[in-house]
């Protein structure tokens, strides 16, 4: 395990939001694009979510309510809400992925030919594991 400032976890960051969406973005430092995906599934539910669907106001949130309320959801509903989950799933991940291999290039830590580590107090202008040219880059 890497622990480089910096280098987060591609599939936290997805397991984050399959939570809620938004936050995989936020575990990601993405503040502003964790509050678009927020406000993205508040207002899509509240526009595709019929008012009959909602427990009643005064009611108990018991598991048994919460079943019953996503039963009587649309399936358009059930469907735009899932792909907005997906969504925000493959953007954090690939995210993540690309933080991880920017900051990876921009320190110049692994050998962009072969991919072996490399030292940083080294100044070499090859990689001692493949022997190429590191001035290329």
């Amino acid at each position: 395990m890497r622990d480089r400032l910096g280098h987060k976890r591609p599939w936290l960051a997805a397991l984050l939001s399959v939570l809620y969406p938004g936050l995989g973005h936020v575990y990601l430092r993405e503040w502003l694009r964790g509050l678009l995906w927020f406000g993205l599934v508040i207002a899509t539910a509240s526009i595709t979510v019929p008012t009959a669907a909602l427990p009643a106001a005064g009611s108990e949130l018991t598991l048994d309510a919460i079943l019953q309320a996503s039963q009587a959801l649309p399936q358009e509903a059930t469907l735009v809400l899932f792909a907005l989950v997906v969504l925000s799933v493959a953007d954090a991940y690939r995210l993540a992925a690309l933080g991880n291999r920017r900051a990876e290039t921009a320190t110049g830590s692994r050998c962009p030919h072969c991919g072996h580590d490399l030292d940083a107090d080294d100044e070499l202008d090859f990689c001692p594991w493949c022997t190429a040219n590191l001035d290329d880059q």
